[in-house]
Order: C-alpha cells, then sequence, then structure tokens
C-alpha cells in the first residue's frame, strides 16, 4: 500500500524532469504549433467533408444577407433625406435667432431645465466664460449669440486640435452648418456646408465639403460588411482675399551660391496649420492602390470628423455651445471606466465565485451600445 502512496510522487517528479528537458519542450511546441485550436482549424480539419459542404451552402446563404443588408441601409439614407427636409425649418429657425436676424419671443424661450436655480446661474456664467468675445458689447447692442460656431468648435476636442489662433476671427463670421444628403438617383453621399457672412478673408459664401459613401458588401470579403463607410470626400476650393490664405505661410530661406560663394534670401510659401485645411482632404488610393500608414490615419481621423459633424454637432449645436452634450459624452466614458475598474477587481478574487449569478447592473446605468 505505501509502495501505491509513492507512486503519484514519482510519476510528478518524472514529469517535472521532463519539462526541464530543452527537448521535451521543444517537441510540445511545435506540437501545438502544428495544430492550432482555432474555430477556423476545426471545420478545415475536423469536420466530415458532406459537413463542410453544408457549410458552403450556409455561406451563401449569409452573402445574400448582406447584400440585403445593404440594401436595408439604402433606404435607411432615403429616410434620412426625408427626414432632413423636416429639420430644416428648426435648423433655420435656429441660423435667424444665432445671427441676430430674429429677436425669439418671451413664449420661446421659456425653458425649464429641471434644476435649482444656483444650476442655471452656474450655466448662464460657464456660457460667458466660454464666449471668445474680445470687447463684450452692451446688452442693448448684442445681437444674436456671437461666437456661436468658433464656441461650439473650441468645446469639441475633435475640432479644437485643429484650430488655430488665426482661425478664430474667420469663424466668428461662421452663420451656420448644414447637413445635405445626397438624392435618390445619385450615388450615396452627404455634404456639409459651412455658411459664412460678408468677411474681409475670403469670397465664397459657402465653403464645401463631401464626403462619398458605399453601401455594399466587398466582392472579396462580404461577412466584413457591417453598413455604408465613407470611401472618400472632396473639398472646395477657398477664393482668398489677397494676403489672407491662412493655410499657408510664408519664409525666408537663404541659398549661398556653390561657384561665387554669394547669398541670397528667397521667399517661399509653405503649407500652414489651420481648420480651414479640412477643405483640402487626402485623397483616398484608387481601387487595387496601397496607402501609407500617415494617409491612412489621416483619411481615417478626416471621415470620423465628417461623421461627427453629420451626427452630432449639427443637430446638437446649442448643446455643444453649452457643454452640456460634452458632459454627457464625458459622463459616459467615466461609467466605463468605473465597470472596467470593477472587473479588474474581480481577478483579484474581491467578488464572488464565477458561479454565481452575475452581478446585476443598477438602475440607470446605459447598456453598451454600438454607433454605426
Amino acid at each position: 500500500m505505501e509502495g501505491n502512496k509513492n507512486a503519484p510522487d514519482k510519476k510528478e517528479k518524472l514529469a517535472d524532469q521532463m519539462m526541464q528537458n530543452p527537448q521535451v519542450l521543444a517537441a510540445l511546441q511545435e506540437r501545438f504549433d502544428s495544430n492550432p485550436h482555432t474555430p477556423s482549424s476545426y471545420v478545415e480539419t475536423s469536420l466530415p467533408k458532406a459537413v463542410k459542404r453544408r457549410i458552403n451552402a450556409l455561406k451563401q446563404l449569409q452573402e445574400k444577407c448582406a447584400h440585403i443588408e445593404a440594401k436595408f441601409y439604402e433606404e435607411v439614407h432615403e429616410l434620412e433625406r426625408k427626414y432632413a427636409a423636416l429639420y430644416e425649418p428648426l435648423f433655420e429657425q435656429r441660423r435667424v435667432i444665432v445671427t441676430g436676424q430674429v429677436e425669439p419671443t418671451d413664449a420661446e424661450c421659456e425653458w425649464q431645465s429641471g434644476g435649482e436655480e444656483e444650476d442655471k446661474e452656474k450655466l448662464a456664467e460657464d456660457v460667458k466664460k466660454k464666449m471668445t468675445l474680445s470687447d463684450t458689447p452692451s446688452t442693448e447692442d448684442l445681437k444674436g449669440i456671437p461666437d456661436f460656431w468658433l464656441t461650439i468648435f473650441k468645446n469639441v476636442d475633435m475640432i479644437n486640435i485643429s484650430l488655430q489662433e488665426h482661425d478664430e476671427p474667420i469663424l466668428k463670421h461662421l452663420q451656420d452648418v448644414k447637413v445635405k444628403f445626397s438624392g435618390t438617383a445619385q450615388p450615396m453621399s452627404f455634404s456639409l456646408e459651412f455658411h459664412f457672412g460678408a468677411n474681409e478673408f475670403f469670397n465664397n459664401q459657402v465653403l464645401t465639403k463631401t464626403y462619398k459613401m458605399k453601401s455594399e458588401p466587398d466582392s472579396t470579403d462580404p461577412f466584413s460588411f457591417e453598413g455604408p463607410e465613407i470611401i472618400d470626400c472632396e473639398g472646395c476650393t477657398i477664393d482668398w482675399k489677397k494676403g489672407k490664405n491662412v493655410t499657408v505661410k510664408t519664409i525666408k530661406k537663404k541659398q549661398k551660391h556653390k561657384g561665387r560663394g554669394t547669398v541670397r534670401t528667397i521667399t517661399k510659401q509653405v503649407p500652414n496649420e489651420s481648420f480651414f485645411n479640412f477643405f483640402s482632404p487626402v485623397k483616398a488610393s484608387g481601387e487595387g492602390e496601397e496607402m501609407d500608414e500617415e494617409t491612412e490615419n489621416s483619411l481615417a481621423a478626416d471621415f470620423e470628423l465628417g461623421h461627427f459633424f453629420r451626427e452630432r454637432i449639427v443637430p446638437r449645436a446649442v448643446l455643444y455651445f453649452t457643454g452640456e452634450a460634452i458632459e454627457d459624452e464625458e459622463s459616459f466614458e467615466e461609467d466605463e471606466e468605473g465597470e472596467e475598474e470593477e472587473m479588474e477587481g474581480d481577478d483579484d478574487g474581491e467578488c464572488e465565485d464565477d458561479d454565481d449569478e452575475p452581478v446585476k447592473k443598477e438602475a440607470g446605468q446605459p447598456a453598451e451600445c454600438k454607433q454605426q
């Protein structure tokens, strides 16, 4: 009986000695490498031929589903175009109030925020601080909402990162930003229109940026389709007045003649950082062409910003002006971080056994969602 008790100990010692042998470890690693345990390898190596044949039939059905989904998103685009026409009168009222062309009535100015009076005063004070007026005029002379769009741009990090000091005097003349959707017979796209009042910087009344979209599965990878994607964008030519182009700067450079040794100073124009480079986007490569990483990142950031203008800033402009929309987004991010920390606590053994029922979310906690 005692010999049987010692048998497991001997086996464990033998296993330890084998695992310390480099040749044994190399053989085991080679075996693991040659037999990857992935779902695709299971299908390829473990399923009978007849089952694989039926799986191919399911993939054909899945591809057809992807094409139906693409048609669904085309109809969604049509709905967006339809409802954009319903929003337009409201956005036009917003424009005339912002620019001071119309003074809203007392009834239109009534708003119950649901907060305490001190919260209202704090919000008013915060808005006052965010306004970028250099010389605040008297209440009698003040019209509309000065620097409405400039304040929004400065509040939103995604835009503010490209905003330069020399852009601000120009953006003080920005009166409205609109979204226009392509027509029924046109390829899917949307345009951003930036409407400016008369100014000393350029002659354009409207600057445009058009984003071209595609809603069809990739022929080489149809299962990757997740909805319409932006595939390219086009800007516009800004008719700058003389000496007012903020997207370029003039530099002086000294040149030395190789033979005579004389030095001359030349001036040349080079690109300058500016928000208005937004209207001269990098072009996407043609089909089959590869982009370098910098170009790819630049396009991705441009597409993300265009989508943000369309989905968030234009429809909810006043909430980005007051900062309420930004506070909501930051609160959501904080909730995510808190949830992450709680999960880390589970790994440290601070919670009950994994077999217990999942912990219920607290009331009012937002569920995770996916943005198209």
